[in-house]
């Protein structure tokens, strides 16, 4: 595509978004009921988020990179660059969220056959169907290949048992993709990638109560689940191959590091312009720690164009999410540290409706799990060390 024709769809873009996105839109999320999920069970809080996501569906561009045909708008790197930089201009709010885009949708477009694509894609597309994640185990975290949720060949199904932990949303999620391990004799070549309902008689969820006071988490059991190997003609219910869910698995985590790291900015934008004028004078210390995590924010964007470029030529290191998750989410943590010392005293409250309910403290305690979950921290920087810097073994 010419410099002009993209110039052109700029130009196309920004007056779509203008006659489509309503100003309610166009606000910063304040709370949890302004994301919508979508789902069997989803509700709008109002009439614009309902405009809103409606307009981007029917458009494709609640998936703009996807093919049309999966429900998408087929849009080029390019143009989906575009899109992203002029929906963050007027500050538009995503159509919708979903484990389903950020992650399964990746690996059903790279592993998934053409029955599982026409089926869930375009469900997820749509948002028809909201998915949660079952990977980490009690006793299986970072060393995840030793989990033990099983699945029993039955012939034309598999009897799952099993508990998964930290299962995000499990209690609102319509289906689940999860790890099942179908072959106790090999650890790496025995685990299977599988979709089912959370409908699914034997299914159970337990929300985990955080620090923060909120419970995005859960606990989720699996008794006797009888999951149909099939969901129709060209529709497994494993992606891949049974017993090699590991390739799913690992290729899905790269999304999902990519996801909580914030690299599309979402996380990690700059704030200290923003927290001088909510809060006057400001210390000059914290003003020099405000400038320096701009420049750091900046900087990581930069990186994550960087990576996108690299991506769509095929240069692209493999290990490039873990350094993407690790700096994202200690960068995410710095911005609510220095949040919360630019509020002073006022940061602290925890119930009020000055502070709706205490959402300073509560997001800043929320982030300390963001370099524990998808992986640690020290997890990130052993895989950089070991395959991008080829530093030895200890």
């Amino acid at each position: 595509m010419s410099a002009s024709d993209l110039e052109a769809f700029r130009a196309e873009t920004r007056d779509w978004l203008e006659a489509n996105c309503p100003p309610e839109m166009r606000k910063p999320v304040e709370s949890e009921d302004d994301v919508y999920w979508g789902g069997r069970n989803a509700t709008f809080k109002n009439d614009a988020q309902k405009a809103w996501f409606e307009a981007c569906r029917d458009k494709g561009y609640t998936v703009p990179a996807w093919p049309k045909e999966y429900g998408g708008a087929g849009l080029t790197p390019a143009q989906a660059k575009v899109l992203r930089e002029e929906m963050a201009t007027i500050g538009a709010r995503p159509p919708l969220s979903s484990f389903g885009i950020w992650m399964l949708g990746p690996a059903l477009l790279h592993f998934g056959t053409e029955g599982q694509k026409q089926r869930f894609l375009n469900e997820i597309a749509r948002g028809e169907i909201r998915w949660c994640q079952g990977y980490s185990e009690p006793g299986s975290g970072s060393d995840l290949v030793s989990l033990q949720t099983f699945g029993e060949d039955k012939g034309d199904h598999w009897v799952v048992n099993g508990q998964k932990i930290w299962t995000s949303y499990a209690d609102k999620a319509d289906w689940i993709f999860c790890l099942v391990r179908t072959d106790k004799s090999n650890k790496y070549q025995g685990i299977t990638f599988m979709l089912y309902d959370m409908a699914s008689e034997g299914v159970s969820t337990k929300p985990i109560l955080l620090i923060s006071g909120n419970s995005p988490f859960c606990e989720t059991f699996f008794d006797d689940v009888k999951v149909p190997k099939s969901y129709g003609e060209d529709v497994p219910a494993q992606v891949g191959e049974i017993n090699r869910g590991w390739d799913v698995a690992k290729y899905l985590l790269g999304h999902e590091r990519e996801m909580i790291s914030g690299a599309d900015g979402g996380n990690t934008g700059t704030i200290g312009a923003a927290l001088t004028r909510a809060n006057g004078e400001v210390d000059p210390v914290l003003r020099a720690e405000l400038a320096q995590f701009d420049v750091d924010a900046l900087a990581y964007g930069a990186m994550g164009e960087k990576f996108l470029d690299e991506i769509k030529v095929g240069k692209a290191h493999p290990a490039q999410p873990n350094m993407m998750k690790y700096a994202g989410t200690e960068l995410n943590k710095r911005r609510h540290e220095l949040m919360m010392a630019a509020g002073g005293s006022h940061a602290l409250e925890w119930e009020s409706e000055e502070t709706s309910g205490g959402k300073p403290s509560r997001n800043w305690l929320r982030t300390k799990a963001n370099s524990i979950e998808g992986g640690t921290s020290e997890v990130m920087l052993n895989v950089i060390s070991k395959r991008i810097l080829d530093l030895p073994g200890a």
